[in-house]
């Protein structure tokens, strides 16, 4: 039986200053008024890293050097969207510049929330991925049938 499921990979950045964490808040379709991350799709050729600098520095005009990007979280996710995807999640404290809505036609703010007080409006597919980051994490499965499934972490 062939397997013709594609999966998408997406990039997550936390963006950490003291026990504070950036939100950006989503204009559109997907997630239109509910807060999220810096992120969005590797692109062909690109490594996670790198896709992870470059939203930051699209979403919120800060730039990262690769080597102050930390994997913290990985996220398999179903019913988020058309296909599954495969959200990686990164933390950064360094980074250069002050973060600030770069893509006002995507987002409508950006603002800092302590670890223990996000809004409660987070698209839930990366405020899974925020409460693996928080909770020491590093493999959670969201939406899928098997999800109470044991995993390693």
């Amino acid at each position: 039986m062939p397997n013709d499921q594609h999966t998408v990979i997406d990039v997550h950045v936390i963006l950490a200053r003291g026990d504070d964490l950036l939100l950006i808040r989503r204009r559109g379709s997907y997630g239109g008024g509910m807060w999220h991350l810096p992120s969005g799709k590797l692109e062909a050729g690109e490594s996670l890293p790198a896709a992870a600098a470059r939203e930051a520095g699209e979403e919120a005009g800060v730039h990262i050097d690769l080597p102050d990007l930390r994997h913290v979280h990985t996220l398999h996710v179903t019913g988020s969207g058309p296909v599954p995807r495969l959200g990686v999640f990164f933390e950064a404290r360094r980074w250069s510049g002050e973060p600030y809505n770069r893509e006002p036609d995507k987002c409508s703010a950006v603002e800092w929330f302590h670890r223990d007080r996000l809004p409660e409006d987070v698209i839930p597919y990366p405020l899974a991925g925020i409460q693996g980051y928080l909770e020491g994490r590093t493999f959670d499965v969201l939406g899928w049938a098997d999800e109470s499934s044991p995993v390693l972490t």
